[in-house]
């Protein structure tokens, strides 16, 4: 990467709403021409990570995630033994199909209700006792009594795929039936998982990510306690693909004792991802301790506070730029953390030589993301969401001490406990928004003359801009009249 005018921009501190990608000649002849495998280890068709929190990643993330492309890293405060049974729901689950909601005919509406809402194709299947589907259950058919059986008011005109459909004709067939799901039954008819119609459209642009068994991959966050290395080691044997070491301030001892005591029990296993720092001191730091890749950027997520509360951090493509030059000089990569709106940011940051990006709260307001969905006064969906360092992470993770510990404890808080993320139209889903921002940063590479990652990072041309600057890149048209 190069600054257009470097004699001034290399002295600025920028954000990455601050910059631009200038455009230069491409020789390729679409934006399919490129590739977004990231360069930092085998896994994934594209760099987008779920991030480590808890209202963020969960089981149905980390498997979506996985599915199309990406990877998803589960929280630092989940239980182990919750862990272990995510990570084996998520290595059983098939890399194509959807996993899908399932009742028996006894069932009654109330069960399906407390379901439903976890998948954004709103479709249920009732199954006999060798699951094979019997009907389906939308939310049309929800008017009713809550403890009436699904049986008296299924819908029987089933719409199925069989395994292995083409991407293309699961398409059309739908399309023709005018359903926008359906469920894929195997050669004896049982039910094995649901397509939707968007997502076989999808799937041709994002394949998954799978480990060297042909599993889906998904990673785990670990503290930086005495007991990270056991941790590390049981989620190895679990089946994970990546340990993230996690602290708000990375660049400390305890965090350096933490990676080479992990370091001792993975090593040639997984790689270590340990974060986060925002400085080529950090960054260095890290990886002599051990780090494969280090997770960059301290304040800009949306949930957090600490640069209100500290008046620390540093503005985000400084951040990434300085430190994954560094990382690049030692041979190691750089995952950007937090700040992400909009694709550009991901092609920003992938520009500034991050080799992944991690988004949170972008991702916290949709069917797949942990918790319910609750629902205004005015209708509108949503889902909470809130910082891992506010006052309610900080009360999950002391729950083992007494309440004067916790009391204690909650003084140290620095992000927002909870915060209303709505379910946009068009945007549910988390494979929504992978398109979205993957077919952004696709054109954002032609755009730089790049076809892989690493080619962005070398090519991008970078320009400074100004509010105004910013301000007119933005969608404003709408209001007219």
């Amino acid at each position: 990467m190069k600054f257009l005018h470097p004699e001034r921009d290399e002295e600025l501190e920028l954000a990455t709403d601050d910059v631009f990608i200038s455009p230069v000649y491409f020789d390729g002849s679409s934006r399919l021409d490129t590739d977004l495998t990231p360069p930092d280890f085998p896994g994934g068709s594209h760099p987008i990570v779920s991030a480590n929190m808890n209202a963020v990643t969960g089981k149905r993330m980390a498997e979506t995630m996985a599915r199309f492309g990406g990877l998803g890293v589960l929280p630092q405060d989940m239980a182990l033994d919750t862990a272990e049974r995510i990570i084996a729901h998520i290595k059983a689950a098939d890399p194509r199909y959807d996993t899908p909601l399932s009742v028996s005919p006894k069932a009654t509406l109330r069960d399906v209700q407390g379901i439903i809402r976890k998948r954004s194709h709103d479709l249920v299947v009732v199954v006999d006792e060798e699951r094979r589907p019997m009907g389906i259950v939308t939310h049309k058919n929800l008017d009713s009594d809550q403890y009436t059986p699904v049986s008296a008011l299924m819908s029987r005109k089933l719409v199925t795929l069989p395994v292995g459909v083409s991407n293309r004709d699961a398409f059309l067939t739908m399309l023709e039936a005018h359903v926008k799901a359906a469920p894929v039954l195997d050669a004896d008819g049982r039910l094995v998982g649901v397509l939707t119609r968007e997502d076989a459209v999808r799937l041709e642009l994002l394949r998954p990510s799978l480990d060297r068994s042909g599993e889906l991959m998904v990673a785990a966050a670990v503290g930086i306690s005495a007991q990270a290395p056991q941790l590390a080691g049981k989620l190895c044997e679990l089946g994970v693909s990546a340990i993230v070491l996690d602290t708000a301030h990375g660049h400390q001892r305890r965090m350096l004792e933490a990676i080479r005591a992990v370091k001792n029990v993975v090593a040639g296993k997984v790689p270590i991802v340990a974060g986060n720092v925002c400085t080529t001191e950090g960054t260095r730091a890290l990886i002599e301790a051990g780090a494969d890749v280090v997770k960059v950027n301290v304040g800009p997520g949306a949930m957090c506070t600490t640069r209100m509360q500290t008046g620390v951090g540093r503005p985000t493509f400084t951040s990434v730029l300085h430190c994954a030059r560094e990382a690049k000089a030692l041979g190691k990569h750089v995952w950007a953390d937090g700040g992400v709106r909009h694709p550009r940011d991901v092609a920003i940051y992938l520009a500034a030589g991050a080799s992944r990006v991690m988004i949170g709260t972008a991702l916290a307001g949709t069917y797949e993301s942990p918790g319910d969905v609750k629902e205004d006064k005015d209708g509108y969906l949503f889902k909470e969401n809130y910082g891992m360092a506010s006052g309610r992470a900080v009360s999950d993770r002391t729950a083992d001490l007494d309440a004067f510990e916790r009391a204690k404890k909650g003084f140290f808080r620095e992000g927002i406990s909870t915060s209303r993320i709505y379910i946009r139209e068009g945007q549910e889903s988390v494979g929504a928004i992978l398109v979205e921002m993957i077919t952004g940063v696709q054109s954002a590479m032609t755009y730089a003359g790049a076809r892989t990652i690493v080619e962005l990072g070398e090519k991008a041309q970078i320009g400074v801009q100004t509010a105004a600057g910013y301000g007119e890149g933005t969608p404003h048209g709408k209001l007219r009249r």
